[in-house]
């Protein structure tokens, strides 16, 4: 009898832990002015469900395709200031402030012919750290998923140098390299 406690208890707190979160993702074109207020105000770009934990299982809720002139409309020709640019991240209506880090990307990266990637970036408490877009050229024999797609990458600790590893070098003054063991010595 109390094993099943304890298993129900166990599988209650896995259901807990998955539960999924969403993120509001919010698009704001650039101006190529310096004043601040020139800029237009930030709009919702998408809606994601994420679970924290796995990077695997995050979905596309919803997706409003941002209404931006791309550089190739542009009929000035020049390479540098022809360009676009917008400005995505997690932003607060309410307090109108950037809640992430955000990254500024070029409006083509959503013209025809390129499918959107959302990818947000999750610390290890499941809060969005940062979010960024990029626009992979759609390939219509190839596939038929034209959709935007989400992806989450978790933070995680990487991988710690070894310290107090002595470091052996010959006459030459070049490091000596280990001698492969026979199958004896392994």
């Amino acid at each position: 009898m109390r094993i099943t406690t304890f298993i129900s208890a166990l599988c209650a707190a896995a259901l807990a832990r998955a539960d999924p979160r969403t993120a509001q993702i919010y698009i704001q074109p650039l101006s190529s002015s310096t004043s601040p207020s020139s800029d237009a105000k930030p709009s919702r770009l998408a809606e994601i469900s994420y679970d924290p934990h796995t990077s695997s299982s995050s979905t596309v809720v919803s997706y409003e395709a941002p209404d931006l002139p791309s550089s190739s409309d542009d009929d000035d020709g020049e390479d540098g200031d022809g360009t676009v640019l917008v400005r995505v991240g997690l932003y607060d209506t309410e307090s109108a402030r950037w809640l992430s880090g955000t990254t500024v990307a070029s409006a083509d990266n959503f013209a025809k012919g390129f499918s959107p990637n959302i990818i947000l970036t999750v610390s290890g408490g499941g809060d969005v750290v940062g979010v960024a877009c990029k626009g992979v050229r759609i390939d219509a024999g190839q596939t038929r998923d034209f959709g935007p797609k989400a992806l989450v990458v978790v933070e995680a600790r990487g991988k710690q140098p070894e310290l107090n590893k002595p470091v052996v070098i010959s006459t030459n003054g070049k490091q000596v390299e280990e001698q492969e063991k026979t199958f004896l010595q392994k």
